[in-house]
């Protein structure tokens, strides 16, 4: 009887809680067309200027200005734009019927753009290991919950957004000026946010220049970019109109 009071009173006390499933390993990121050698960060981008430098000194100055001076609805869209690292980030220009579930070929083209400009923006980080603003001065607050310390130089949203942009512009040429200013104001979002100096934008544009150039050259690629510019017309995407 003792014994199976016990069991009773055992069974129904609270029990630990079962241990939380391990998270999933983050899939690595791979080039879809290009080789290695051809983003090399190492020949393509000169090392970001030292902590102590003059220009190290003045870039930070700049961020701790723009922190001052930064209207609430310019750091609502800095946060909008963290929020959105892909073809999104497109939308205030392209407008709101930019949607990739109905456009495939030109979702088929952009998936190839953000995989190799995302594995050459990551790439390069490794290589130059930059501390990002607020881990140079803790007075400086980011918007971005996902840094990390030793990620600053380039920055990846902006090598996606200018890589994005750039695309896009081969593909809608009457677009291509409101499409490199879309990705200047992006690439601005990481100052805004605190994640980013100004050099490291900079450096974004360099290699999302030269990524893209290089896939250019690419005939699966220049094919895919003619099947995305033909879906996008036949679907009444007409210039100068959109």
């Amino acid at each position: 009887m003792l014994i199976a009071i016990a069991v009773a009173l055992w069974s129904g006390a609270a029990q630990p809680a079962p241990p939380a499933p391990a998270l999933a390993p983050k899939p690595k990121k791979v080039l879809q067309l290009l080789e290695p050698p051809e983003v090399d960060a190492e020949r393509l981008l000169p090392p970001p200027p030292a902590e102590d430098s003059e220009r190290g000194k003045a870039e930070l100055e700049a961020l701790r200005r723009i922190a001052l001076s930064v209207t609430p609805s310019r750091m609502e869209q800095a946060r909008w734009d963290d929020e959105h690292e892909d073809p999104s980030m497109l939308a205030p220009v392209l407008g709101a019927d930019f949607d990739m579930t109905r456009l495939a070929a030109t979702r088929a083209l952009l998936a190839i753009v953000q995989a190799d400009a995302s594995y050459s923006a990551t790439a390069a980080k490794k290589v130059f290991q930059r501390k990002r603003p607020w881990a140079v001065d803790g007075s400086i607050k980011t918007c971005d919950p996902n840094d990390k310390p030793l990620t600053s130089y380039p920055s990846g949203h902006a090598t996606l957004g200018y890589s994005l942009s750039l695309t896009m512009a081969a593909v809608l040429p009457g677009k291509a000026q409101a499409l490199l200013a879309r990705a200047d104001d992006y690439a601005y979002s990481r100052q805004v946010c605190g994640s980013h100096f100004a050099s490291d934008t900079q450096a974004s544009q360099a290699l999302a220049t030269a990524m893209v150039t290089a896939l250019m050259a690419r005939p699966e690629f220049q094919g895919k970019l003619a099947a995305a510019r033909a879906e996008l017309m036949a679907k009444g995407w007409t210039e100068p109109g959109r």
